[in-house]
């Protein structure tokens, strides 16, 4: 397993896209997925660059790792995020359910990351709903790389900015793929 991490913007889709093209592998986007799944209330909360909660993102990942095989080689974009989802993998991975993750983390600037979303066209990626993702990240998720750290899971750090394609050779080059 994979984990591509970086605050929205960074370029985890795109870049998961790209991995699991070229090598097979399953990709899946939490982002991709809630904004097919969650309706209703949760959505527009959604929209507004809220998060869902943990129980709500680990059922419906539970769910959808239920229909790919585990035991191959996958992507996970946007997962975890915070330090009881990554107490929940960590039990997934003692139970046997998958292996120990390999973490790409893409580090970018705010300011870098404005520029791409305003570019983007998402009802979500309103200048509120970036700052409020972005500080979420920042004071949620990137604390968590040192806890999955501890729990000897290996985390390599990717620069995010530049082309698509540096990027892509950047992030092929960590993995030794």
């Amino acid at each position: 397993m994979i984990l591509l991490m970086g605050p929205a913007g960074a370029g985890k889709s795109m870049q998961g896209h790209k991995l699991a093209d070229e090598y097979g592998y399953a990709y899946i986007s939490t982002g991709e997925v809630f904004r097919l799944l969650i309706t209703g209330r949760r959505r527009a909360e959604m929209l507004e660059g809220k998060l869902l909660s943990d129980a709500e993102t680990i059922h419906v990942l539970d769910k959808v790792l239920e229909i790919i095989d585990t035991k191959e080689q996958f992507i996970l974009d946007g997962f975890p995020r915070t330090a009881n989802q990554v107490t929940w993998m960590l039990g997934e991975i003692a139970a046997g359910r998958f292996e120990k993750p390999t973490v790409v983390h893409l580090n970018i600037t705010e300011d870098e990351i404005r520029s791409r979303l305003s570019k983007r066209g998402r009802p979500d990626d309103t200048d509120e709903a970036i700052t409020r993702r972005f500080s979420s990240y920042q004071n949620e998720t990137r604390p968590i790389l040192e806890q999955m750290k501890q729990s000897g899971i290996e985390i390599i750090e990717v620069d995010a900015v530049g082309s698509p394609v540096e990027i892509h050779k950047n992030i092929v080059k960590a993995l030794g793929v």
